[in-house]
């Protein structure tokens, strides 16, 4: 969930390995994977520090004492999963790096989650059939909504470059990372409702059917854009203690 440091699932020493108990929801495609990363509590909970304690796990998703469960979303797919982990026993070496560290792990990988291309780029499909529904005949509003967004999305493919190259450079661009998936989620639920007032008028064609298709679709997952990678609120969070605000 959004708040990484309440982990629950837990890995405890056991002679040569890692005995595992706990669940881990929304982890994408994990039906068709045979590996996986594992957040989880290798240590006693210190309520004042509680991101110590934490390791990483690479884990063999073969392993007895593993399930994996379907998540259905709202329109039907299945993407997500629960993976559930009953006294499961890991080897050794699948601890990733060095007991303890897993917390300044994963925030540097959800530096990377955070900022490609696809945080931003969900509703770009409706946004090119909205553009060839109102061919030829746009009007001035059409125009002004259209030139908008994709400044806004120039923007962001340009913030997003920035913030790989601070990863290449070894820094750690969280603030950055965050600002874009925050500004990226907002232009791709802000999308679907001006598809929707442009097209609200007119005689249906062809292309406004595909058009009505694909905005049905990006609607219903529309809800997501925001709570992937990280909830708007944690990201706002990060956001304000990068600037000083809190």
């Amino acid at each position: 969930g959004s708040d990484l440091a309440s982990v629950r699932t837990k890995a405890v020493r056991e002679g040569d390995g890692w005995r595992v108990n706990g669940t881990k929801l929304w982890t994408t495609n994990a039906t068709h994977c045979q590996f996986m990363i594992l957040f989880c509590r290798t240590g006693p909970l210190d309520r004042e520090h509680r991101h110590a304690g934490t390791s990483q796990f690479i884990v063999d998703l073969s392993l007895p004492g593993i399930t994996i469960r379907p998540v259905r979303n709202l329109v039907g797919e299945h993407h997500f999963n629960e993976v559930v982990f009953e006294d499961a026993v890991l080897p050794e070496d699948a601890l990733l790096g060095r007991e303890g560290e897993g917390w300044a792990q994963v925030t540097g990988e959800l530096a990377y989650e955070r900022s490609g291309p696809e945080r931003f780029l969900s509703s770009f499909w409706l946004l090119v059939e909205l553009v060839r529904a109102l061919q030829p005949a746009a009007d001035a509003r059409a125009e002004i909504a259209l030139g908008r967004l994709g400044a806004q999305l120039i923007t962001l493919r340009r913030m997003s470059r920035s913030v790989a190259g601070l990863l290449q450079a070894g820094a750690d661009p969280a603030l950055e990372a965050a600002m874009v998936k925050d500004l990226g989620a907002l232009v791709e639920q802000e999308i679907p409702e001006i598809a929707r007032d442009l097209m609200a008028e007119g005689p249906p064609t062809l292309q406004s059917r595909t058009f009505a298709q694909v905005l049905a679709y990006t609607t219903l997952h529309a809800p997501s854009f925001s709570l992937r990678g990280g909830t708007r609120e944690i990201l706002r969070g990060i956001i304000a203690r990068g600037l000083g605000l809190r």
